[in-house]
């Protein structure tokens, strides 16, 4: 059966992003995810980045990979060969052998040949070295100018700022916002992405009004993403709507 996609009739002027590829339709943060969410009209994708074992750049969401696998196995405490060979679970619950963990460059080149911008979410603490070495990876295919950075650990912002003050960047956060934010973020040349349900009229407009753009995660019912685009939202991330 072909999923029901969701898609909003007048997006106005907000950006719409594929949250971990179009993983409504396709198995989250595999290339089947990505080349759904390239084939439609969403304006990114998202995913996230982690560093193996042995000092590699492998996509997947969580810490562990036991609940896309089955297999439990903390990813930066893994080689690389030994995730790759891991099958990731269909929708159907099954593992298949085409399914599993793309490298960063295979992500950033469906990205780029399909003409999204990557959003890329740098998973937990990474080192400023580490930082710098994914920066110059996307650098080398041609694709910075094309990439968004996220992270909930502002520190790694701060590392790609210090490497690449122009680069585009976002401060994920979820709750507990604190009443400076956008000041805090406009100082930093960050912008923010943030809890949908926390992402009021009020504080759009703060961040509008210092030049910060607003990012929502994650937003998956039509009358939630309406509401966000009536209130000026820059972005939308969604797993199903376009």
């Amino acid at each position: 059966m072909i999923a029901d996609t969701k898609k909003i009739q007048d997006h106005k002027k907000t950006l719409m992003i594929a949250h971990r590829g179009a993983s409504g339709i396709e198995p989250e943060n595999t290339v089947s995810a990505f080349i759904a969410a390239a084939n439609r009209s969403y304006y990114g994708i998202e995913t996230d980045v982690h560093k193996t074992k042995d000092g590699k750049y492998i996509i997947t969401h969580d810490d562990n990979a036991k609940r896309v696998t089955g297999v439990d196995t903390v990813i930066e405490e893994t080689d690389f060969d030994t995730l790759r060979a891991l099958n990731i679970f269909d929708k159907e619950g099954r593992g298949r052998c085409d399914l599993y963990m793309p490298t960063l460059e295979e992500y950033i080149t469906i990205c780029k040949r399909y003409g999204k911008v990557a959003v890329l979410e740098l998973k937990n603490e990474f080192e400023e070295a580490d930082i710098f070495e994914i920066c110059e990876i996307i650098d080398s295919l041609g694709y910075l100018d094309g990439t968004i950075f996220i992270s909930f650990a502002i520190n790694n912002l701060y590392y790609v700022k210090k490497k690449y003050p122009n680069q585009a960047a976002q401060f994920l956060i979820h709750k507990n916002l604190p009443e400076d934010l956008a000041e805090q973020l406009a100082s930093h040349a960050l912008d923010l992405d943030v809890y949908y349900k926390e992402a009021t009229k009020e504080l759009i407009d703060k961040c509008h009004a210092v030049g910060v753009k607003v990012n929502v995660w994650t937003v998956d019912e039509l009358c939630d993403a309406e509401a966000l685009i009536e209130r000026g939202i820059d972005f939308i991330t969604s797993n199903i709507i376009e």
